[in-house]
């Protein structure tokens, strides 16, 4: 039932720090997927989750075949795969419901493994840092808390988070893999950035920035990317958020200003402008209730699908 390393139980009550030092090879293999290089990933093949979302794919999807996400700071990435089915879960968690999102990616992986009598469930953490605010750290805290209480054997193979995630330059902290990408056919994880983070990446940001809660973006039986219905109201003082300056959206709309990627500010502009043009998405965006629907065409790029064809 636990949340396992090398088959023994991890005492939660003791600090990350002790459970580093008692299993080395955690350690070890932080510091080897943090020597990587990032790749760039390019949007042939890639399903790119955004923050609050979730994917989960079997090695036998003809679409995609890398899940990848970045611009995580406190944020931590995490990867949970059945090494019977394959199936492989990414998703993006802030720490706005933990327990809730990991039941959630369970049961997506557990729905794409049920025919599988052998293999186990294997997860892997990266991201966060020592930041001011010891966000990462409650978000780590959260997430093996988590693991732990679900009902079946969780083993724990990657753990670079936190502090085996940190960098210091003039006193200042940042984090060293923002982003990583897995191959849901070889199992590979990665260091990684996107350059593509689409399609419809200011609908998605808008409905995380409204506080949506984790949202599963992908059915991988019909291999198709389903974004909505999402709704929300105006967004309180958009226009007033709009006239700031970078160094006021920086301070105020980030975890942690000083280590955000330089892309940041003009991101969240980008989408506070999407919530000014959509105040009623119902209107605007989905009025006949139904989602905005994504195929990979025989480029391996993704091709919105007429409703009618579905």
């Amino acid at each position: 039932m636990p949340l396992l390393v090398n088959g023994a139980r991890v005492d939660l009550a003791r600090p990350t720090g002790d459970m580093i030092r008692a299993h080395p090879h955690l350690e070890e293999k932080a510091k080897l997927l943090r020597s990587q290089p990032a790749q760039t990933v390019e949007p042939k093949g890639l399903l790119y989750v955004q923050q609050r979302e979730f994917a989960v794919t079997t090695p036998k999807d003809g679409s995609v075949s890398i899940l990848g996400s970045d611009d995580a700071t406190t944020c931590h990435i995490v990867v949970l795969r059945h090494t019977g089915s394959g199936a492989t879960c990414l998703t993006h968690c802030d720490g706005s419901d933990t327990e809730a999102e990991v039941s959630l990616i369970m049961s997506s992986v557990k729905s794409l493994s049920s025919s599988t009598g052998c293999g186990r469930l294997e997860v892997h953490l990266v991201g966060g840092f020592n930041d001011d605010r010891q966000l990462s750290q409650k978000l780590t805290n959260q997430l093996l808390r988590a693991f732990d209480l679900q009902p079946e054997d969780v083993h724990l193979v990657t753990f670079c988070v936190t502090e085996l995630n940190d960098r210091e330059e003039q006193d200042i902290h940042f984090p060293i893999i923002y982003g990583i990408a897995v191959n849901v056919k070889t199992a590979e994880i990665f260091p990684a950035t996107f350059p593509v983070k689409g399609p419809d990446e200011d609908l998605r940001s808008a409905h995380t920035l409204t506080g949506a809660p984790l949202t599963n973006i992908y059915d991988a039986k019909t291999e198709q990317l389903r974004i909505g219905p999402y709704f929300w109201g105006p967004f309180p003082h958009v226009d007033f958020w709009l006239e700031q300056d970078d160094a006021q959206i920086l301070q105020n709309l980030s975890t942690s200003p000083l280590a955000e990627p330089p892309h940041f500010v003009s991101h969240i502009r980008s989408t506070l402008t999407f919530l000014k043009e959509h105040p009623f998405p119902s209107r605007s965006l989905f009025p006949d209730r139904k989602p905005r629907i994504y195929k990979k065409n025989e480029e391996g790029l993704w091709e919105q699908v007429c409703s009618d064809k579905i």
